[in-house]
Parts: C-alpha cells; structure tokens; sequence
C-alpha cells in the first residue's frame, strides 16, 4: 500500500513539474532554480578544490622546506648525545629519517658592505647528506650548487678559501649579493647593552642561493654546514635541534608524542644513573602543524568563509522553488481539493510537493557536481589557466579532488532544496477540499 501511494504521489509530482498548459511560467522558474542550483553548486566545489589545491601546495612547501617533527631540548641546551638519541628515534615506529641541526639568529652582510647593507637573519646549520633525508633544501637551488666546501676568492686567488653558505633568494635580493661574493655572519648572543657590542664574526663564500616560494624563508634563511654553526654559536659539540621525517605527516603528532616520551624516560635514566648529571635532559617535540597552526587555520576559516557566502546561491535559488511551488499551488488548487476529497491525505498532499521541490534540488545538484568535476579534471589534466611560474613558483592553477567536499556540497544542497519545499507543501496541505473545489 505504501508503494502505491508513493508511486501516485510521484506521478503527480512529475506530472506537475512538465505540465505546460497554463503553468508555461511556472515551468520557466522551474527552470531557472534548477540552473540556480547548478551554478551554485558547481560554483561551490570549484572553489573548494582551488582552495584544497593551494593549501596542498602550502603544506607540501613547507613540510619540503621543514621536517615533519622537530625535537628541542627544554631551556634551550644544546644536545650533546645527539646521535644516541638519533638512534632511539629511529627504533620508533613510521620515522624513516633524522637528522640534527642548529637554528639560530645572526646578522648578516656583504663584504664588501654597502650603506645600510645588514639584515638579521636565522642560520640553519645542517650536515648535508643527512639533510636531504628529512628536507627539500636540494631542490630548492636555483643559483649556484647546494656546497658548503671552502670556495677560493676568484678577484684574489692568493686568499684563505672561505667555508660556503647558501641564502635564501629574496635576502640575496635585498643584500645585493650574488653567488661568489663573500658575506659575514655575527654572533649577537650574550650581548649586553651597557657595553660596545662586539659580535663573533665569521666569514663565508656564497655558494648557492635558494628558493622555496615563501617569503618568511627566502627573506631570512641562511644555510652552513653544521660544525660551521657549531663554531659561530659556540655550541661546542652540541646541537639544538633534530629534524625528523615520518612516513605519513598526518601520523606526525602521534609520532611527535611517542618520540618524546621515548627520550624523557631515556633522559631520565641516563640522569640516575650518572652522579655527574645534576637535573635531566627534558626533551619536546614540536610538529609541522603546530609549528604553523597560525597560517593553516586562517587556510581552513578562509575556505569556509567562501564555502558559506557561495551558498547564498544554493539560497537564492531555494527562493525560487519556494515561490515556483506556491505558484502551483495556486494553480493546482482544483485538483488538489478534488485529491483530497477522493480520500488523499494532507500528509500525502505535502509529499507531492516535496517530491517536486527534491527534484528540483536532485537534477540541479547532480548537474553542479558534474559540471564542477568536469572543469576541475580538465583544469588538472590540461592545465588551461597558467600562472607565471616566476612569480608563484607553479605553473598552472592548483586543483585537488576532495570526494568529501563534493559529498558535503550535495547533501547541504539537498537540504535546503527539501527545506524550501516544506512550507509550500505544508500549506497545500491545509486547504480545505470545499473551498478548494469551489476556487
């Protein structure tokens, strides 16, 4: 019985929505809200797989140019048993990589320097070959070689050769300074500001420069080699940093967590055991994502800042199934009050409407996906719309297919097309079949 009311009660709905007998209006609203919902809609994925497919290439630069875990020493200590603890990460479950390193504030200038020619800059010193295990840096040239071996002055051959250094491209830009050309780095730590500041200067030959497409890093990025950091921080044989790589980067905090707690009990018992160690090593771990927690979740409020102004178009066009099926509701109000005297129930009145009003929401949300995948395929696969690569660094409009975004978009359009047609339907309902007859 149910299916044979539902079978009448579509049949009718289907039968409203193609007649064309004094309802020629009211079919081209129809229309029109199917073409609403299919721009809106299409209009909705577009953007969220534009904005999936820049905040994909933002994680993928950053993470290239950062490891995925960073692990610090509490009270900023250098580590000194860098290479055991090295060990223990890699026992761990999903590392494949680490690798230790300095990171610390400098000044910087050319030799020889200009007016104003100073810059402070952060210095990351690396070993290289372990380097290029838990970051892109050796991607990232784009003048010069990635060396940090002694480089021999070509004006005077006779000169010391000088340790290499690779800088990122804008700070080259803003120190006018070209690969060959020697710079000097400044130990300001410790300085006191009752005294002439002096600091620990050491010189070095630019051998590459660098390129990752994010200004934080090309405007303040210098890299050396690692003893070379070791020396201008006056770090001894310790470092202040291990840079760890995972398998998958959204295992990082639970690795980060696991890593960490590995190392305090190590520290720990490392710190009982040895009368010489007065408190222990506390370690922690900070991953990619807290590390730019900041500039991630203005990417996620950003796109669904868009995702929830783009649905006023999915509205607008839900105005339009409202209006359209009130207007048959004016005009069916013969035929409904006849359906109701010939026993229909007014909850079955009400499904007529919402099946039509579903309809709508179900041919324009479908087509919208359609479209939407369509231009987003092509966009991936041909790459109409390019983008200087001088500039952005890629060469065409970043896409990436989130099937949850398409999922989300349909179902929210299939709500509000449904809600929409809820109001008609319930006064289609509430007519009276006397009075409906008689209209």
């Amino acid at each position: 019985m149910n299916r044979s009311r539902w079978s009448y009660e579509l049949f009718i709905a289907m039968r409203y929505l193609r007649s064309k007998r004094r309802t020629r209006f009211v079919s081209i609203i129809t229309y029109i809200s199917v073409g609403g919902i299919l721009v809106g809609v299409a209009a909705l994925v577009i953007v969220l797989s534009l904005f999936n497919g820049f905040e994909s290439e933002v994680r993928e630069r950053i993470i290239g140019q950062r490891a995925h875990i960073n692990v610090y020493s509490l009270y900023n200590r250098p580590i000194l048993d860098f290479d055991t603890l090295i060990d223990r990460i890699m026992a761990i479950d999903h590392v494949v990589s680490a690798a230790p390193y300095v990171l610390e504030k400098a000044i910087c200038a050319p030799v020889p320097s200009s007016r104003n020619a100073t810059a402070g800059v952060v210095v990351l010193g690396v070993d290289l070959e372990q380097e290029r295990q838990v970051t892109d840096l050796h991607n990232n040239i784009v003048f010069g070689k990635l060396s940090f071996e002694p480089e021999p002055d070509m004006e005077n051959p006779d000169a010391k050769p000088l340790p290499g250094i690779i800088m990122g491209r804008g700070l080259a830009d803003a120190l006018s300074v070209m690969v060959g050309q020697k710079v000097v780095l400044g130990n300001i730590q410790g300085l006191s500001l009752t005294s002439m500041p002096v600091p620990y200067l050491r010189s070095y030959r630019v051998t590459g420069i660098s390129e990752t497409g994010f200004y934080e890093y090309d405007a303040s990025f210098v890299y050396i080699a690692l003893p070379e950091a070791q020396r201008l921080f006056k770090l001894g044989e310790g470092v202040n940093g291990i840079a760890v790589r995972v398998d998958d980067r959204d295992l990082a905090r639970a690795v980060g967590d696991e890593v960490e707690q590995d190392l305090n009990r190590y520290a720990k018992k490392t710190s009982e055991t040895s009368v010489a160690s007065s408190r222990p090593s506390t370690y922690f771990t900070v991953d990619w994502m807290q590390q730019h927690k900041g500039l991630f979740q203005w990417m996620t409020l950003e796109k669904w800042a868009s995702f929830a102004v783009l649905n006023l178009i999915i509205l607008v066009a839900a105005f339009n199934i409202v209006s359209t099926l009130i207007m048959v509701v004016l005009e069916k109000t013969k035929d409904i009050g006849i359906l109701k005297s010939m026993g229909a129930t007014a909850r079955s009145i009400m499904k007529v409407f919402i099946i039509q009003g579903s309809v709508v929401g179900i041919l324009g949300t479908a087509l919208g996906c359609a479209i939407g995948f369509t231009i987003c395929w092509i966009q991936i696969t041909f790459k109409l719309i390019m983008l200087p690569s001088d500039i952005y660094l890629i060469d065409a409009l970043p896409i990436r297919i989130d099937m949850f975004d398409f999922i989300s978009v349909a179902v929210g359009s299939m709500l509000i097309c449904i809600l929409a047609a809820v109001y008609p339907a319930w006064k289609a309902a509430q007519l009276v079949p006397v009075d409906a007859i008689h209209e």
